[in-house]
């Protein structure tokens, strides 16, 4: 099993910067990739960015150029830093880890940016 801690969040004005982690454990973890996903209310939850365990990203449209993921392998630790945030980025963003046999979800963390 995978327990993913996600931490960070926040309530934010546009234009400013937050900075999420998640922090992997169990006995289960082992080097796959990992990414955050969001969910804004009444839509379905979408990709934000992914990295793999070797260093390799993948980013939305929409976070190009403002969102940066990266990961500590030697702390099981993800991140995703956030930077000129709009009121559009407003969800809640969930860590998960994608493992051969099924995927794996942090509980969640509340991103508001206001106007």
């Amino acid at each position: 099993q995978v327990q993913l801690v996600e931490s960070g969040g926040g309530l934010v004005q546009a234009g400013g910067s937050l900075r999420l982690s998640c922090a992997a454990s169990g006995t289960g973890f082992l080097g796959f990739p990992m990414g955050w996903y969001r969910q804004a209310p009444g839509k379905q939850r979408e990709l934000v960015a992914l990295i793999s365990y070797g260093g390799s990203t993948n980013y939305a449209e929409s976070v190009k150029g403002r969102f940066t993921i990266s990961r500590d392998n030697a702390k099981n630790t993800v991140y995703l830093q956030m930077n000129s945030l709009k009121v559009e980025d407003t969800a809640v963003y969930y860590c998960a880890y994608q493992a051969p046999s099924r995927d794996y979800w942090g509980q969640g963390t509340q991103v508001t940016v206001s106007s």
